[in-house]
């Protein structure tokens, strides 16, 4: 492509190519060329070294490109990298293979063996972490950082991103949880007072499954707590950053006892499984099951506000999902221009847009969401508007999840209610945080 080339993109690719090779994503500034041999504007500025043009063929040795897609959209990024190619006559030399790996293994086949990898993988953004200190991601920076930023919600956007650095390039903004709701029933769906207030009067149930660590956080992260985990280069937990064992912990805890204890209540997040439900806190899969189920009643929204114990008000959160496409770092630069341009082209506006008319993925996209088809799919809209309270999901050990749902279980079992003192909520919040940060250890 003739276009030119930020200073601080290419200081990414020279490291790539002549400090570290296949396994590094970091470097210093350096001057390149364009894909076609061009010379690319240079800032001169503090470790920045000058490269002849010459030194950077239009086209290198290495023209084979793999990509690892998931199986349902393999054909269809087949289908667009062949439009890209057409109308980028420049990249035509480079051979591109599409192979049907899945995001989650795509990350694991990656962190194991990176050279063996693909140039161009779609991986879950709780991934992230462990793929950079793995060396498996190239850093995305310059214009293409500034487009991701600029194209992007701030959710996926942010979700691209490890210590403020860029290293991939957002597809989806689509994987969470919102509210599906009758709205013959529920009156104002934005306060989970009123949510319950009107199950109770309509005698319909009300469900949020609080046993499941994935949509307990809503309430927690909610109140401002904080649960992650650090990993070290193999992937091994490090540390855990909690303070659940705080006010706004018991807030949060006291919040679940307070729904818990209604008559509506009913532990569980799909709707295939939920009878009887006015309202039922779900993902984007259930759709279509959630639409049959309400019929003309069906209704989405972001997920409500409850007022806390302490009498203020808080907006539930929890985690947010993104899917991303990544880059491994390249030694040909020739090579690394082409996966740039290719990766920008398969996440951009028109290609997402695509993607969710022909495999109903939800675009990361801005220009995409904006879509009329995009705008009238009522969950997406309720995903979109919920993913910017919602906090990127990280790694988290198997422990985590069994012990979250002992706690939930605790307040279905009634261990935890609403009459549990402040100091006895402490003490389970002190204990479920001691457990969290043993299984870093």
């Amino acid at each position: 492509m003739k276009k030119k080339v930020l200073s601080a993109l290419l200081a990414t690719a020279m490291v790539a190519t002549v400090v570290a090779g296949c396994g590094s994503n970091s470097g210093t500034d350096e001057p390149a060329t364009t894909g076609e041999g061009e010379s690319a504007d240079v800032v001169e500025g503090e470790g920045t070294d000058t490269v002849a043009t010459d030194e950077i063929p239009a086209v290198g040795d290495d023209t084979n490109v793999t990509i690892w897609v998931a199986e349902e959209v393999s054909d269809f990024t087949q289908a667009q990298v062949d439009a890209f190619k057409e109308a980028n006559p420049e990249y035509e030399p480079y051979n591109v293979t599409i192979e049907s790996v899945g995001e989650g293994d795509a990350a694991g086949n990656m962190i194991t063996d990176v050279q063996s990898g693909a140039d161009i993988y779609g991986f879950a953004q709780d991934q992230i972490a462990r793929l950079v200190a793995a060396g498996a991601l190239q850093q995305v920076s310059g214009d293409y950082a500034t487009w991701i930023d600029e194209q992007n919600d701030a959710g996926a956007a942010g979700a691209a991103k490890v210590g403020g650095t860029t290293y991939a390039f957002p597809i989806t903004s689509d994987n969470g949880y919102f509210l599906y709701y009758d709205k013959s029933v529920i009156s104002d769906p934005s306060t989970m007072e009123q949510i319950i207030a009107d199950c109770e009067a309509a005698g319909k149930n009300f469900y949020f499954d609080i046993s499941n660590g994935w949509y307990q956080t809503a309430f927690f992260f909610g109140t401002g707590c904080e649960l992650t985990y650090d990993t070290d280069d193999e992937g091994n937990f490090t540390g855990c950053n909690i303070d659940y064992a705080s006010e706004k912990g018991v807030v949060a805890l006291k919040e679940i006892a307070q729904i818990a204890s209604s008559s509506s209540f009913q532990n569980g997040s799909s709707v295939d499984n939920a009878s009887n439900f006015a309202a039922i806190v779900d993902g984007t899969w259930d759709s279509e099951a959630a639409k049959k189920a309400l019929g003309d009643n069906y209704a989405c929204a972001k997920l409500p506000t409850f007022e806390g114990s302490d009498g203020n008000t808080y907006q539930l959160s929890g985690f947010g999902g993104f899917k991303l496409l990544g880059i491994k770092p390249q030694e040909d630069l020739s090579k690394l221009m082409f996966c740039y341009d290719l990766a920008q082209y398969l996440t951009s506006a028109d290609v997402q847009l695509a993607r969710y008319q022909e495999k109903g993925w939800g675009p990361s996209n801005v220009t995409a969401q904006s879509d009329s088809a995009v705008q009238a799919d009522e969950a997406l809209s309720a995903l979109a508007e919920q993913l910017a309270f919602a906090i990127p999901q990280g790694n988290y050990p198997d422990q985590y999840w069994s012990r979250a749902e002992s706690l939930g279980d605790d307040v279905k079992s009634g261990n935890i209610n609403t009459s549990t003192s402040d100091d006895d909520l402490m003490s389970a919040l002190e204990t479920f945080q001691t457990d969290c940060q043993s299984y870093a250890q």
